[in-house]
């Protein structure tokens, strides 16, 4: 199994889902140099992971005909809010410059949708984990704000990268216990096409099959 995917197995849900869940993307917050009054990068992720921790606790939406309804709220607040072609581009590396636009655009949707299917379902187990908001760091165009998931049991260290596009910040890497979801998918997806095609990663990420079996191993 890749180090990211086994570290997140031995971790909370929350942590699973926020780790690559929010691998489906969970941040989209205002450069706070871009006009008065947006807010801070802390600010904004707080505001961010409160509202995931709003659904995931509202007792209306645990009703069994409500789950639907609650998985395509927590969806939505998920996926409108990363970058996946930020992430996509990094993912991918130098096998995304040859690429042609339809194969780039049809890459970022069956990425975004692969990630939706494997990590959204694991953010319903959430146990009331806490969030302590360590510091942020901003550097020419980029930030990064640290913080700690903490539990009686657990205590991970957890960074969002994020980078600066139209005057807003857009989530693009998420650091768990130090190990990044886009270097972790890098080292896969690279694999899969140095051993067959782009093509097959297509097919795999099709099917949701595109690290199944470096989950074996």
């Amino acid at each position: 199994m890749q180090k990211f995917e086994a570290r997140i197995m031995r971790l909370s849900s929350l942590v699973r889902a926020i780790a690559a869940g929010l691998a489906v993307g969970l941040l989209f917050i205002g450069n706070p140099g871009a006009a008065t009054g947006v807010e801070a990068p802390t600010t904004a992720v707080r505001s961010t992971l409160d509202a995931v921790i709003h659904i995931l606790e509202d007792k209306r939406l645990k009703a069994p005909d409500q789950l639907k309804h609650r998985r395509r709220l927590l969806e939505n607040v998920i996926g409108e809010r990363f970058d996946y072609e930020e992430m996509s581009k990094r993912t991918l590396a130098a096998h995304w410059k040859p690429l042609n636009q339809a194969e780039r655009q049809e890459f970022v949707q069956l990425f975004k949708a692969f990630l939706s299917d494997r990590y959204a379902a694991r953010i319903e187990g959430y146990s009331g984990e806490k969030i302590s908001y360590l510091s942020e760091r901003l550097s020419n165009g980029y930030a990064e704000v640290r913080t700690r998931m903490v539990s009686a049991k657990l205590d991970v260290p957890m960074d969002y990268r994020l980078i600066a596009r139209d005057g807003q910040w857009y989530a693009y890497d998420v650091i768990v216990d130090g190990v990044s979801l886009v270097m972790n998918y890098r080292s896969q997806f690279t694999h899969i096409i140095a051993d067959s095609s782009f093509q097959e990663l297509l097919r795999r990420l099709r099917e949701g099959t595109a690290t199944e079996e470096k989950s074996k191993t």
